[in-house]
């Protein structure tokens, strides 16, 4: 509940895709996986196709995305990342992928070491010369 802009019902629909055991996913990148914001990579030789992830556990995308979306209201750090994303030239949907990213991989590092949200380690601020 320390998150901002997840709320009771969009809570508990992730902590029930996601399951109560922590060492489940050992990394953020799994869960984010498992949500379906992290883009499939298929290499060989000279060609690379990277390709939007289907099978995924359309539950937790759609609350993760229901979560992203009302964050930009209530997190500064989480509007300077949509809006760095789309100045950088992604869609709604990309900049808002990448909210969600950042937010999982939040909730993941709270849920493995018991820690509430801090919105500067999650959003640091951004370098202006980078």
């Amino acid at each position: 509940m320390s998150f901002p802009g997840c709320g009771p019902l969009t809570g508990t629909r992730m902590l029930a895709q996601i399951g109560d055991d922590p060492s489940r996913f050992r990394t953020a990148a799994w869960l984010c996986a498992y949500a379906g914001l992290a883009p499939l990579t298929w290499e060989s030789g000279a060609s690379r196709i990277v390709a939007h992830r289907r099978i995924c556990n359309r539950t937790l995308k759609e609350a993760c995305r229901r979560w992203a979306f009302s964050a930009l209201t209530k997190s500064p750090g989480a509007y300077q990342l949509y809006q760095h994303r789309r100045d950088a030239g992604d869609t709604y949907v990309g900049a808002l992928r990448r909210v969600t990213q950042r937010l999982l991989s939040g909730l993941h590092h709270c849920l493995a070491h018991g820690e509430l949200y801090d919105e500067h380690r999650a959003f640091p601020p951004r370098n202006p010369d980078r």
